[in-house]
């Protein structure tokens, strides 16, 4: 039960497991870890990856996980920050939630202006058509963001989304330097918006700001001016999760 557990605090850590990785960490023979995992996929708390035979979290795992976070609704302790970011720059504004390749958007406030970007509320999309998923993906090492893409070729939404991994390396090693990341029309055609992720250690979940815009009224200094008002915004925010 020990070394099971282990496993799973492991995966915390990981986004996916080589079985020679579990038998090292583990201190135990090739045969005893895959003996182990094998029971942890019987539970569905691991799932394999036919491709590429390496252990990620399974469908039992995630569920326990998000009944965790239901019950800490850090959703209503981030409100009060999306409604401070929605009453200074008066643009819609999300709350967004990666799951695998997956972005969520989990709480969100509408822009008071009469033309304005729709709430994304309860909507799921590509992560790496979005500036909420990119920006979110940018927290991942490279292994990281190769275990949850291991092909080359990438879903999009629309005609500007991201095709190709190799485009996204690129996009992300961008985010990292300047801090925030951004879509023009990657997720729907007239939208651009900005994106920072919370650092992943000092937050119960992957979770991200977003400001959605217009395209009409985004330009380069208003996405700066954006991006460094989230960056204040969730640096204060991370640090009363964490604290």
């Amino acid at each position: 039960m020990d070394n099971a557990l282990k496993v799973l605090l492991l995966l915390g850590e990981r986004t996916e497991l080589r079985l020679t990785e579990v038998s090292e960490y583990l201190g135990v023979a090739s045969s005893t870890a895959h003996r182990l995992l094998a029971m942890l996929q019987y539970r569905g708390f691991v799932r394999q990856n036919e491709s590429t035979k390496s252990y990620g979290a399974g469908t039992a795992l995630t569920g326990v996980a998000f009944a965790i976070l239901q019950r800490f609704d850090f959703r209503a302790v981030l409100r009060p920050y999306l409604e401070h970011l929605n009453a200074t720059l008066g643009e819609t504004v999300h709350l967004g939630l990666l799951d695998g390749t997956t972005v969520r958007f989990i709480d969100a406030i509408e822009s008071p202006r009469a033309v304005r970007v729709a709430s994304r509320l309860g909507r799921s999309m590509p992560a790496s058509s979005t500036s909420t998923g990119k920006a979110m993906l940018a927290n991942l090492s490279t292994t990281e963001l190769h275990a949850l893409y291991p092909d080359e070729d990438l879903e999009g939404l629309t005609a500007r989304s991201i095709r190709v991994r190799s485009e996204l390396e690129k996009q992300l090693a961008t985010i990292r330097r300047r801090g925030y990341a951004t879509s023009n029309e990657e997720s729907e055609s007239g939208v651009s918006s900005v994106a920072v992720a919370f650092p992943f250690r000092s937050t119960p979940a992957r979770i991200a700001f977003n400001v959605a815009v217009p395209t009409s009224r985004m330009s380069a200094a208003d996405q700066r001016e954006i991006g460094a008002s989230l960056r204040r915004t969730v640096t204060d925010a991370a640090h009363l999760l964490h604290g």
